[in-house]
């Protein structure tokens, strides 16, 4: 600013933010940043209710605040004082801005920057935790982790959600902890460069980057990155410290101050959605699918989710009293050890009136968590990676789910149930001319021309399906990025299983001259192993274009 900027944005950060400070830098709109402090005047009522907003973004440790959706929308929970309104934003930095500008009533936001608007005149106090621990560290799992394992991630990249984070104080100590020197980039020497990517963007910038080692995140992003088979655990974040604080909720005092009544009520609100959580963890899966991706940008899925939420070390919201020794620890190690931030009055920051209500039946410990930082935690954490069992059951997560199974010549396969559009029983095929021999050719289906494969003859099993319960499965495969809706002609139809990650085996290897890339696992049954099919590699992109056919419903054949 000094030497004359007139406009910056932090990382990480979206299109739409680099507009508007690219709009701003050049004056094309004004910076519009209202003095801390100022109102947004009053309130909307609705029924005599206020109208609480809140924003979050969609990790799980803003569950509390799905879960409580969901049981006002139920009726288990009925507002007297307060409307709630929540507001999904795409990262840190739109949460951070909503808050301090007054968009937005309230916020769950990372302890750290809820600090340093505190510090900054923000007029906000932090009245509750979001929950505690919940987040996870993990390495990209490409060849060479060998020892020394730590020249694994010497000279490499990697990622953190933001520089005002338990996840950037946590892979600190932990890369402190092993003999190297972290840093975030273009910040003086360093073994290990810290950089920011926002979550949702982690797994896709670690597989395109070859020098990136891994990141650390709130889960399920890390979870989900290790059952997509992109990511090898390497520790989960309590097991550095014990039942850390990490997001928290934040409220303004324009709000607070005339809505005192909404705010006891909201806390303890929330309260009752973090014990559900804990009692319910399937049943809460299921809520934060819906509300943490319901556009299924993430392609998050109930079991890892119920994972989670499961993990014993992982996720807890039974407990969100807002401990102050925790939160000074916090703030020790960032300012003293990383020299980020400032110190904070947190006598005054912590405003514990609507939380001693809410958890007034409180029977966890008042002694704060034990951070490792003098022991060798860090170092066993570092060694132990092949004997990480739970590591391995994440791999499996996401096959977990419903499978139509069949049968070709006597052996049982199975095909993810909502790839499935219908089962039809054989019709007339007409044959494409020039098309390979597993090819069967079109069917007419109310009016849609579908092609038709053969999996008997795609599989070298023999002759066509002919028998008395032969039928058609009507499925979606990709296609370009398109959906393409294709007809595969099987023996017959067995039933609908729920097949458990933990009855899942990987495919094994049966040597370079046979080809198992169609194959996504082998799944254990009572009567018997089956195969679970990955439709979209049964045919390679040569073979779709050679069934596909046109909008216009006419066949083509390569």
């Amino acid at each position: 600013m000094d030497a004359g900027v007139n406009a910056f944005v932090a990382k990480p950060f979206n299109e739409a933010e680099l507009k508007s400070k690219i709009d701003e830098a050049l004056g094309l709109v004004s910076a519009g940043n209202e003095p801390p402090g100022q109102t947004r005047g009053p309130r909307e009522k609705i029924n005599g209710r206020v109208k609480l907003k809140v924003a979050h973004i969609q990790i799980t440790d803003h569950l509390i605040l799905g879960v409580l959706k969901h049981l006002i929308a139920k009726g288990d929970l009925q507002p007297q004082h307060f409307e709630l309104e929540t507001v999904c934003m795409p990262g840190w930095n739109p949460v951070q801005d909503a808050l301090e500008k007054g968009a937005v009533d309230a916020a769950l936001i990372l302890a750290p920057i809820a600090m340093d608007l505190y510090n900054f005149g923000v007029p906000i106090k932090l009245t509750l935790l979001a929950h505690k621990n919940g987040s996870i560290f993990v390495r990209s799992n490409r060849e060479g982790y060998a020892e020394p394992y730590a020249d694994y991630f010497r000279s490499q990249s990697f990622y953190i959600p933001h520089k005002m984070s338990v996840h950037h104080m946590l892979a600190h100590l932990f890369f402190s902890s092993i003999g190297l020197t972290p840093g975030m980039v273009g910040e003086g020497q360093s073994d290990v460069n810290f950089e920011v990517v926002a979550p949702i963007k982690m797994q896709e910038f670690m597989q395109s980057n070859n020098a990136a080692a891994g990141f650390m995140v709130a889960e399920p992003l890390g979870t989900k990155a290790i059952a997509s088979g992109a990511a090898d655990l390497q520790f989960l974040s309590s097991e550095l410290w014990e039942n850390h604080p990490c997001c928290v909720v934040t409220i303004r005092d324009d709000f607070i101050e005339p809505h005192t009544e909404a705010v006891y009520e909201f806390t303890e609100m929330l309260v009752t959605a973090g014990k559900f959580i804990d009692q319910k963890p399937e049943m809460a899966a299921e809520i934060g699918v819906a509300f943490l991706d319901p556009n299924k940008t993430l392609g998050l899925k109930v079991p890892v989710l119920k994972n989670v939420l499961s993990e014993v070390k992982g996720i807890k919201t039974g407990d969100l009293y807002p401990a102050i020794e925790d939160l000074r620890t916090m703030n020790d190690y960032m300012v003293k050890r990383m020299r980020i931030g400032t110190p904070v009055d947190l006598e005054a920051f912590i405003d514990t009136r609507f939380a001693d209500a809410a958890c007034k039946d409180r029977v966890s410990s008042n002694l704060p968590g034990y951070l490792h930082i003098a022991d060798q935690t860090a170092v066993d954490l570092l060694t132990r990676y092949a004997q990480v069992a739970h590591g391995e059951d994440k791999s499996m997560l996401n096959l977990e789910g419903k499978y139509l199974t069949f049968s070709l010549d006597g052996q049982q396969y199975g095909i993810d149930i909502l790839r499935i559009k219908e089962i039809i029983g054989m019709l007339p095929v007409r044959s494409i001319p020039q098309a390979p021999p597993y090819i069967r050719g079109v069917i007419s289906l109310r009016g849609r021309t579908i092609p038709v494969i053969d999996l008997r003859v795609k599989f070298g099993l023999g002759a066509p399906a002919s028998g008395d319960r032969s039928c058609i499965v009507i499925l979606e495969s990709d296609y370009a990025g398109q959906a393409m809706c294709i007809g595969v002609a099987v023996d017959s139809v067995s039933e609908v299983l729920t097949i458990r990650s933990s009855h899942i085996d990987p495919t094994p290897t049966f040597g370079a001259r046979i080809d198992t890339r169609h194959i996504l696992a082998m799944a254990k049954a009572e009567n018997g192993i089956r195969m679970l099919l990955d439709i979209d590699h049964v045919l390679q992109e040569d073979e779709r274009l050679a069934i596909w056919v046109s909008p216009e419903g006419e066949a083509h054949a390569a």
